[in-house]
């Protein structure tokens, strides 16, 4: 599995990807993503801002994400105390392909994501989800993420998490 950056080519797989994935949290009975976020938008920026990744295997996309080296300004503000004021990396809009769903991809992911970072000098990873998402629940209790407290995103709460690479 490689883990690269997301090229404007790549646009019209991510946006099945997420379509699927909206569709997913809908049937769960998730409000999560069923506002009209994420968008065409939100892949278009990403792109731009050079944070859009995708995971692929074979030439398969199996999942995108946005991957931003820095800091988020939603984060500025927490209930609760993040582990670490260092510098960290930030994961928004994981999204697993209908191809790739229960096949681990997303714990793959995390780990080829925690390799990046600590190639790039981060030491932290922080990303928050919604409450009602198990699937992204287990995923970073099982990967040894730290419940930290509650952010506002997107006028709404999310649970946040952090984990602190080397420990």
């Amino acid at each position: 599995m490689v883990l690269r950056r997301a090229k404007e080519s790549d646009k019209s797989t991510i946006w099945d990807i997420l379509q699927f994935a909206i569709a997913q949290r809908k049937a769960e009975g998730s409000d999560q993503w069923q506002d009209g976020y994420p968008n065409l938008q939100s892949i278009e920026t990403d792109l731009v801002n050079e944070h859009a990744y995708v995971l692929e295997e074979n030439g398969t996309i199996l999942l995108y994400s946005a991957i931003i080296f820095g800091d988020d300004p939603a984060y500025k503000e927490i209930d609760g105390a993040w582990k670490t004021d260092q510098p960290y990396v930030v994961l928004h809009r994981v999204a697993v392909s209908q191809i790739a769903k229960g096949k681990g991809i997303a714990t793959s992911f995390f780990k080829l994501v925690e390799e990046l970072a600590i190639q790039n000098n981060y030491f932290s990873i922080r990303v928050d989800t919604n409450f009602d998402n198990i699937a992204m629940l287990r995923i970073l209790e099982k990967l040894g993420y730290h419940y930290c407290g509650e952010v506002q995103m997107r006028g709404g709460v999310r649970k946040a998490f952090e984990k602190v690479l080397g420990s």
